[in-house]
């Protein structure tokens, strides 16, 4: 996946370690979050807003990514803040909580039920929220 590499760097630059793929779906459309709000109801959605430009941000998605539980039965989106700026804005208002960046979202029953930012990302269990 070409955006994924970008992120990440891809396997080949890693030698020998091994690079883990989330099942990560792009979030590039206001109109996705009226989907992501109806799939809410039967399964956990989880946003990860991500500036690709950030350091901060970068190690953030880094340790999600390696320490994401591969079983785990939620869909996660990846919302690429440089690109789409006017998505996020609209998560903001539509699921009531502040932009910060980076930042992720839990959503289940069409609200947030947690949601953290920066280094609190990776504190969060989201395996509570299946």
């Amino acid at each position: 996946m070409g955006f994924l590499n970008s992120i990440f760097g891809s396997s080949e630059s890693s030698g020998s370690k091994e690079v883990k793929e989330l099942p990560w779906l792009a979030l590039t459309d206001k109109q996705q979050l009226e989907t992501i709000e109806a799939q809410s109801k039967t399964k956990t959605q989880v946003i990860f807003k991500h500036s690709t430009t950030c350091g901060i941000s970068r190690m953030a998605m880094k340790q999600f990514v390696s320490g994401y539980d591969m079983d785990a039965n939620l869909d996660l989106y990846y919302l690429d803040l440089l690109s789409y700026r006017d998505v996020s804005n609209a998560i903001a208002e539509k699921f009531q909580v502040m932009h910060e960046s980076p930042q992720m979202l839990v959503i289940k029953n069409g609200t947030t039920v947690a949601h953290a930012s920066h280094s609190a990302i990776n504190d969060l269990v989201l395996e509570k929220f299946e």
